[in-house]
């Protein structure tokens, strides 16, 4: 996947499985890893990360007109910022990527799915605070 690095703006290529890792930037050095913020998933994102990451992954299947969605992805945010190092969020959005949301059988959104090692963990929809999502995260560390 590509992460744009927040000092000098390079993109740098880093594979999935190695975002448990320390990565820095090619060009500046600046660290890339660990991800403190929600990535949004496209297909080749989403497929490479749940496939390869070491780490558990917190989906959030959300819409832009999702009024729910918007009043949930704080608490994203700050379950992503929590977990750094320790987990990866995605943010699906399901209008853009209805082949994602389908294969978990996603019919309500938010829809948070937690993965670890390709598998399903937990799923549940509806609006849940960052300390549940940082619990979920640390229940499929273990």
């Amino acid at each position: 996947m590509i992460l744009i690095c927040p000092s000098c703006q390079r993109k740098n290529r880093v594979a999935a499985a190695m975002l448990d890792r320390q990565a820095r930037c090619g060009a500046c050095k600046t660290a890339l890893t660990p991800i403190a913020t929600p990535i949004d998933a496209d297909v080749e994102i989403f497929d490479d990360v749940v496939q390869h990451a070491a780490l558990p992954v917190l989906v959030d299947f959300w819409a832009a007109w999702c009024g729910p969605c918007r009043m949930a992805a704080p608490e994203v945010a700050r379950a992503a910022k929590d977990m750094a190092g320790r987990a990866l969020v995605l943010k699906v959005d399901t209008e853009a990527h209805p082949e994602i949301a389908a294969r978990y059988q996603v019919e309500g959104i938010p829809n948070f799915v937690v993965i670890k090692n390709g598998s399903v963990v937990r799923q549940q929809a509806g609006v849940v605070p960052a300390t549940t999502l940082t619990k979920w995260l640390e229940i499929a560390s273990a």
